[in-house]
């Protein structure tokens, strides 16, 4: 026996294709049965996509007379990579009538006692460096998850409203400028202009569900590659006086030498003016021992000589 879920769906759709699940809350072991009303005879598609909107399960059936499909899609198996737990959609497309169907079920751990929501947990994850200079460019990265799934294609879809609030508190757009790197992961290259702090935020929509997801750089003049180079380029000043003052030091040193050998040289001369002047003096003294007698012996002449005239007189 199985619980007949109406799907609504938009007045656009025609009263001739209906589709509905057996069930929204399935766990592993069940079965997943499609089943409902379109055109007599024609062909129909069924896409299971799993929580990060690949394709887990697709067929193509066929309605009867009446235009009446009933359909097992899927036995659910036992959780995997492949088939995790989530939110699942099973899209059912007519080819004739050009319509749809889409109805959300829930692959979880039980289906009984408890009653499980069918909602989808969509999460953004923003990486931002912490710190950055003004005009150096900094890679904001940017994770989408569904249920613990990476989902999305298209950035400018799935980011359309992405941006940047500057310091001055305008709000610059960044949702054209992402890029791909992985389904689900998306980067974008960023310069700032402006000091101060800089928050990035992300606002993610897939499938009717909105996430955002913040995180802020603190923009300064100058970044620490630039303070490192800075502190480079001192050390090298630094150095370069450090050898010029060892320079200096051993021309000091020199001039010491220079100095002493000066000073030992006029001690020497100091010693050999006093041996002089020593000399000198004993040459005077011999010289005065010399001299008195004949000053003496022509003092006694004259005094003769004196004597004599005073005589004649």
């Amino acid at each position: 026996m199985f619980a007949i879920l109406l799907v609504n769906t938009p007045n656009s759709f025609s009263e001739k294709f209906e589709a509905f699940t057996s069930n929204q809350v399935y766990s592993k072991e069940q079965i997943l049965f499609v089943y409902g009303q379109g055109a007599p005879n024609e062909n129909l598609i069924i896409r299971l996509f799993a929580p990060d909107e690949t394709i887990a399960k697709f067929d193509q059936i066929t309605t009867d007379d009446k235009g009446v499909f009933h359909h097992a899609l899927l036995t659910w198996p036992q959780e995997s990579t492949n088939f995790p737990f989530g939110t699942y959609t099973v899209e059912i497309i007519s080819t004739e009538q050009g319509l749809s169907k889409k109805i959300d079920l829930k692959f979880t751990s039980t289906s009984e006692l408890i009653e499980v929501p069918v909602e989808r947990q969509l999460n953004v994850l923003v990486f931002a460096p912490e710190t950055t200079a003004v005009g150096n460019p900094i890679r904001i990265f940017v994770q989408t998850t569904s249920d613990g799934l990476l989902i999305g294609n298209t950035p400018t879809e799935l980011l359309g409203t992405t941006h940047v609030h500057l310091p001055s508190g305008i709000s610059v757009p960044l949702s054209n400028s992402f890029k791909t790197l992985h389904q689900g992961l998306y980067y974008v290259d960023y310069t700032p202009i402006e000091e101060g702090t800089h928050v990035f935020h992300v606002v993610a929509f897939s499938q009717g569900t909105t996430s955002h997801g913040s995180s802020a750089t603190n923009v300064i003049s100058q970044d620490l590659g630039g303070i490192s180079e800075d502190l480079l380029n001192l050390n090298s000043v630094l150095k370069n006086t450090s050898d010029e003052l060892d320079i200096l030091q051993s021309e000091i040193q020199g001039f010491d030498t220079t100095l002493k050998h000066a000073s030992s040289q006029i001690d020497e001369n100091i010693g050999t003016f006093a041996h002089s002047a020593e000399s000198i003096s004993e040459s005077s003294a011999q010289l005065n021992a010399l001299l008195l007698p004949i000053i003496a012996s022509i003092g006694l002449i004259v005094a003769l000589q004196v004597t004599i005239l005073a005589r004649r007189r």
